[in-house]
């Protein structure tokens, strides 16, 4: 199953999924981080996705990074596990989803930055003391910690 989340909505339409997302905190040699400007929303967050059936954390991670971004990651640290109602997110298609997100941490990665024009309009470095004001919702949370410092895994 590729793309489990899209074949569950063949079934389901727009009711509440529960999902499984992983995000990466990329952070470039000056310490600052990268983030994507959403198709959907147009808000600014971190590259990520929901996790097809039978991938591995990492994995999931690894091929929505790569597919949204061009960079292969490698050496991802787990920065947080996030839940919660502040979990609970409805797309701008109508389609609702809940779940947990992992959310990993790097400064390894290669290759060339490209837009996915489906899912983002463009990416961008951001030092901490100048992130935009637009976060995305369901990011901002691991972002804000980010920026002030945390390094410690985080449970929520």
């Amino acid at each position: 199953m590729n793309d489990y989340i899209k074949e569950m909505r063949e079934i389901i339409g727009h009711k509440p999924l529960l999902t499984i997302g992983c995000g990466v905190i990329i952070e470039n040699e000056n310490g600052e981080i990268l983030l994507q400007r959403r198709t959907d929303d147009g808000t600014w967050g971190t590259p990520g996705g929901g996790m097809n059936y039978g991938e591995t954390y990492t994995e999931t991670a690894i091929r929505e990074v790569f597919e949204e971004t061009g960079l292969t990651v490698s050496e991802l640290k787990l920065f947080g596990i996030y839940s919660g109602k502040n979990k609970i997110i409805e797309y701008p298609n109508k389609d609702v989803c809940f779940g947990g997100v992992v959310v990993f941490i790097t400064d390894k990665y290669n290759g060339d930055l490209i837009n996915c024009p489906i899912e983002c309009k463009e990416h961008r470095f951001f030092h901490r003391n100048n992130l935009p004001a637009d976060l995305n919702k369901l990011n901002k949370q691991w972002i804000v910690q980010w920026r002030d410092g945390q390094d410690a895994i985080y449970f929520d």
